[in-house]
């Protein structure tokens, strides 16, 4: 019985839990510790911490766990991988299901260096006869497009004042919203809600979906949009690209 348990699906969810405690933890933890962090009775945690001291993941003294050499082996493995595996080529693979998933053109954008724009690096266009087209290289202002927006919500409060302190908005189109108040109150709803929607903002017709990437560190290195005419505009699309966002984000070693 215990065998079966232990090669179960949630047996190999809490093996993972466990290396991911004991790697994010300052020192050895206890049974009791890991038990409370996996929310798992004791003897199921025991009976996984044996196997992976059998392997070495990790090593047990004085009642304590801490990790093993077998576990930074595999963080070694791991990062040459990654090296190899390239983190554009991850996104790539985001964007490419986001956009069969979405049918409208999907891209990936970056904070500009002098932090007061985006600029797209990344393109799938739609195969619709009508798409929202844009080249990679293009810039944008962050305040009036969805990409941008999200990316000010991941800004620390200081900065993100910083940035409206100094704004001077032009309108792109008679929609534009150039009220610092209105900027700020779109900006902390995309902060609560993890995505930022923009219609007839930067371009009369044009509609954006976006949510931020983030890497293992949990910096936001860019957004992921949905880019559409604004006729196509409908509910689903935030669910969809914060999914794809978290997806994304979750390959790249970000954890919530």
């Amino acid at each position: 019985m215990e065998q079966r348990r232990s090669n179960s699906p949630q047996s190999v969810t809490r093996v993972i839990r466990i290396l991911e405690a004991l790697c994010a933890a300052s020192e050895p933890l206890s049974l009791a510790q890991l038990s409370r962090t996996l929310d798992a009775p004791k003897s199921s945690v025991a009976a996984l911490l044996r196997g992976l001291a059998e392997a070495h993941f990790v090593i047990v003294s004085d009642g304590v766990y801490r990790l093993g050499p077998a576990a930074f082996g595999l963080g070694s493995a791991l990062v040459e991988s990654r090296r190899r595996f390239q983190t554009s080529d991850l996104i790539r693979d985001g964007m490419r299901r986001l956009a069969t998933r979405s049918g409208e053109t999907v891209l990936f954008a970056v904070r500009d260096q002098n932090g007061q724009g985006i600029t797209y690096v990344d393109v799938i266009e739609s195969t619709d006869t009508v798409r929202f087209a844009v080249s990679v290289g293009d810039r944008r202002p962050l305040y009036c497009t969805s990409g941008g927006r999200v990316l000010l919500a991941a800004l620390p409060e200081d900065e993100l004042h910083e940035y409206l302190h100094t704004l001077n908005p032009g309108r792109l189109t008679d929609d534009t919203v150039v009220d610092k108040g209105k900027l700020t109150a779109i900006v902390e709803q995309a902060r609560a809600t993890g995505v930022a929607q923009t219609v007839n903002q930067a371009a009369s017709g044009a509609a954006g979906t976006a949510a931020a990437i983030r890497d293992a560190t949990g910096a936001a290195i860019g957004a992921l949009i949905v880019a559409a005419p604004s006729s196509r505009l409908h509910d689903a699309l935030p669910d969809m690209v914060r999914e794809e966002a978290e997806r994304i984000s979750d390959s790249l070693g970000y954890r919530q």
